[in-house]
């Protein structure tokens, strides 16, 4: 009797539900970290009252993260005796390389040199480009069928991260989501239409994908799913709206504010859910009037449900696209600080929450709706001190050509 006794106890204390809860803290000052994630078995676990987590199994891997801190993952078998789950702050400074930078020996090199030179820690990469090209070779089978497998500049999408982490490169997946150009023109069942019921381009001869198409949705989180198992840290989600055109569309079902703002938002919710099993985080860019607008921009972006759904906002705070400025400052590219600082403040306070759950995107390319000025180190420097002084996780460089040759970063000497 006493040894069954024993056992049992034995098998009482061992089991993680009688164990103490587990803490999430600051590996820099050993706090406690409100709003931590934690995910088991691929679900997310409830955090308790104080935000403590209780596994249900003792083995495998328990993943954990939290805007502002590197994702972090601990053996269910070796847990800290003391219960705490250090994560190592971060705040990604970045640069923007397209399908073709991510290929090219040049501009790679350029953003590798950047960062040896310690100017920057993170790329965003294009893994589903502006007209739908995918430059890896993807699984995805609808993708073997498209045409968006035309060129490949990343041969092994995993050993291209390999390489980035092993340079201390936090590593960002950027998908273009709903202009797809590809795979509008390949499956015009899939496809945004006129009132005519012709393709309907944007001003760049883009043809783009319906929002409400279940097939569309999966297409893309079948290409997110991929970069996550390729180790990505971040999965971006760009052109993640309606486009914004001046005449009447047709889409799978009667358009409305609340219609496009339940696609963009369920959308988030499903990818957030197939992602659940990746320690990868999620991120959304958004225009940058959405910070101030109180409507979905009429393109289905609405601040409280895109911020439900992800766990970075990227608000596009470009000067140059402030066509109308905002209260105060009438002229945005003389004001660049301003339109930084002050969108991501009137964004935060409308939402409440901690200024880290915002990544701007910054612009790093010669202002073409005022006075044409180029935007280098001096405007560049201001942007920068705005996400800074507002206490934003980091910042993005936006260049369409990825060049940065003028951004006033420092490089690594020659030799180093």
């Amino acid at each position: 009797m006493r040894r069954l006794i024993a056992a049992l106890l034995a098998l009482i204390l061992s089991h993680p539900a009688w164990a103490a809860p587990l803490l999430v803290v600051d590996a820099s000052t050993g706090k406690a970290i409100s709003g931590a994630i934690a995910v088991e078995a691929g679900q997310a676990l409830p955090p308790g009252a104080q935000g403590q987590f209780e596994p249900q199994g003792n083995a495998g891997t328990l993943f954990v993260r939290a805007p502002g801190y590197r994702a972090g993952s601990f053996s269910l078998a070796a847990l800290p005796p003391d219960g705490k789950l250090p994560l190592t702050p971060f705040k990604p400074h970045a640069l923007y390389l397209s399908v073709y930078g991510a290929g090219s020996r040049v501009l790679l090199g350029n953003a590798l040199a950047l960062a040896q030179g310690g100017a920057v820690n993170a790329l965003v990469v294009d893994i589903k480009g502006d007209s739908g090209i995918i430059p890896y070779p993807s699984a995805v089978p609808l993708v073997q069928q498209d045409g968006a497998r035309r060129i490949t500049t990343i041969p092994d999408l995993a050993a291209f991260v390999r390489m980035l982490h092993a340079k201390g490169i936090y590593a960002i997946a950027r998908i273009v989501t709903f202009k797809d150009d590809a795979l509008a023109t390949y499956r015009p069942d899939l496809a945004v239409h006129t009132a005519s019921g012709a393709l309907f381009r944007d001003r760049e001869n883009m043809a783009w994908t319906d929002p409400f198409q279940p097939e569309v949705r999966d297409y893309d989180i079948a290409i997110a799913t991929e970069a996550a198992q390729a180790g990505f840290d971040e999965i971006q989600f760009d052109y993640l709206r309606f486009p914004d055109a001046s005449q009447t569309l047709q889409f799978a079902q009667p358009v409305s504010a609340a219609a496009r703002v339940a696609a963009i938002s369920g959308f988030l919710a499903e990818a957030r859910r197939q992602l659940l099993p990746y320690n990868v985080y999620l991120s959304a860019d958004i225009f940058g009037y959405v910070c101030w607008n109180r409507n979905d921009t009429g393109i289905g972006q609405m601040l409280d449900s895109i911020a439900a759904n992800v766990d970075y906002i990227s608000p596009m705070l470009y000067p140059s696209g402030f066509q109308f400025g905002i209260p105060g400052y009438a002229n945005p590219v003389a004001n660049a600080y301003q339109i930084v600082y002050l969108s991501l403040r009137q964004a935060q306070q409308r939402l409440g929450v901690p200024p880290q759950r915002f990544r701007p995107w910054l612009q790093a390319f010669t202002d073409y709706a005022f006075d044409h000025r180029p935007f280098a180190a001096a405007e560049i420097g201001e942007q920068t001190r705005a996400a800074a002084d507002f206490g934003s996780d980091g910042w993005m460089l936006w260049n369409p050509r990825n060049d940065y040759s003028n951004t006033g970063l420092p490089r690594a000497a020659p030799g180093d």
